[in-house]
């Protein structure tokens, strides 16, 4: 059965793949494919690069349900591809690291990390970023800027709200960190069933991704966005006055992206010595500049989150814990439910 599975999934055409750059021109090569938008983790990369110059790394940057899909049938053909995978979507590789497809690697360095941000010394968290909400500053008044989700139902609730058709969030079918996010607020929040409801009887928007959601907001079609991470949030709001950022005041979901090393890696080598880089001193510094590292604590350094205030931690931890999330029967039911209130004449 898992040749057969192999065989269908590697008909995956390579250009599913969103962008493709090579850093450093190095004799020495690998590979590292990639949820996190190229221009976000470009410039870490290129830190690595310069205390590496023996090396050039090839970036491949994926959607992560495709990048999952990928992944999971070069390990079912015992193909290597990849020598190191990050993914937002870490349920994802909780499952791939469950079946057997990551090679181990232990330093001091991962062996410094909370035991919620490594599993088995094969996957490890390398970032550290808030599942926010964004808003149009131009368009939403001050009073209406919501602090938490209690106020977000708020907005929804009244018949004649103009919020009716201009919220969005990630459509959880063709996002991988969308179905994530939208699962642990299913764990965690009393608010959820009423996000849900107010979100189909208002008309909100499930679409894709990250950086199409903000321009949006930015253009005014959508006036709230939940469920956006922070990097990406934060990065937009300081070159765009328009985006607003709120850490959610009832909780906040704290995403780490995992790092995984494939077992049929070419250069495992080369990718243990850049998941200690990332982990490093050096490596945080550059993932705090590049934003994946968004501290929530006021600490020097922190960034600014425009109209938040103190916010509950909820980290997403790397445990199998995660594989819940995967349940064919779960999946199942909570996708029926998604549709519910997402129905196909709302989405784009």
């Amino acid at each position: 059965m898992r040749w057969i599975l192999a065989l269908i999934l590697l008909t995956i055409p390579a250009q599913a793949q969103e962008l493709v750059k090579d850093f450093g021109t190095g004799p020495a090569t690998m590979t590292l494919r990639s949820t996190t938008d190229l221009a976000v983790m470009g410039p870490v990369v290129a830190d690595y690069i310069a205390l590496h110059p023996d090396l050039r790394v090839r970036y491949e940057q994926w959607g992560s349900n495709d990048l999952h899909d990928l992944s999971v049938a070069e390990c079912a053909a015992g193909k290597g591809g990849a020598d190191l995978v990050i993914s937002s979507a870490v349920h994802q590789m909780v499952h791939l690291v469950n079946e057997g497809c990551a090679r181990p690697h232990r330093s001091a360095l991962t062996a410094s990390l909370p035991s919620a941000l490594r599993w088995r010394d094969e996957l490890w968290g390398v970032t550290e970023e808030p599942a926010v909400m964004v808003y149009n500053r131009d368009l939403v008044p001050a009073d209406d800027v919501p602090a938490s989700r209690f106020d977000l139902l708020d907005l929804l609730r009244p018949a004649d709200s103009p919020y009716v058709g201009r919220i969005a969030t990630y459509d959880i079918e063709a996002s991988g960190l969308g179905y994530l996010l939208a699962f642990a607020d299913s764990l965690e929040a009393t608010t959820f069933g009423g996000l849900m409801e107010s979100f189909g009887r208002s008309g909100a928007i499930a679409t894709c991704c990250s950086a199409e959601i903000i321009d949006a907001v930015v253009r005014g079609e959508y006036l709230i966005a939940y469920n956006v991470l922070g990097s990406y949030a934060l990065a937009r709001a300081a070159e765009e006055p328009r985006v607003g950022v709120v850490a959610p005041a009832d909780y906040t979901l704290v995403l780490s992206r995992a790092a995984m090393i494939p077992r049929s890696a070419a250069a495992p080598q080369a990718a243990a010595d850049l998941v200690d880089f990332l982990l490093s001193q050096a490596g945080r510094a550059a993932l705090k500049r590049a934003l994946l590292i968004v501290p929530l604590e006021e600490e020097a350094g922190a960034p600014d989150l425009p109209d938040s205030v103190a916010s509950i931690r909820r980290p997403i931890e790397l445990t199998p814990a995660l594989l819940l999330a995967l349940d064919a029967q779960k999946r199942a039911l909570f996708g029926a439910r998604w549709r519910a209130s997402f129905p196909p004449k709302v989405q784009q």
